[in-house]
């Protein structure tokens, strides 16, 4: 994730899933109305510890990580292609590198 809008997405889609309103997470997280609108917006600045206690009550937690390591983790936004080939893959492969190019 790279912007507050990135997290905003993430945060709606799991409260999408799990069926919980915004009363519900307000009151859990225990912010204000306004705060919680803000923060779902993905356009209004916050604190760290709204942002923890929110990501928190939804079953998540924050991770902060070198960015080097975390350019190779795949996020639900930007397709990749897998790092390790699956043996259809491979034998694919296999079968195109045999066959006559025409």
């Amino acid at each position: 994730m790279r912007n507050l809008g990135d997290i905003a997405i993430l945060m709606r889609d799991a409260m999408k899933k799990q069926k919980v309103t915004q009363q519900d997470l307000r009151e859990r997280a225990g912010i204000a109305r306004r705060t919680l609108t803000g923060v779902l917006s993905g356009e209004s600045d916050y604190k760290v510890t709204t942002l923890m206690a929110v990501l928190d009550r939804l079953g998540y937690e924050m991770v902060i990580v070198p960015k080097a390591p975390a350019r190779a983790v795949p996020t639900q936004w930007e397709p990749t292609e897998p790092v390790v080939k699956t043996k259809v893959q491979i034998a694919i492969e296999k079968l195109n590198s045999l066959s006559p190019e025409k």
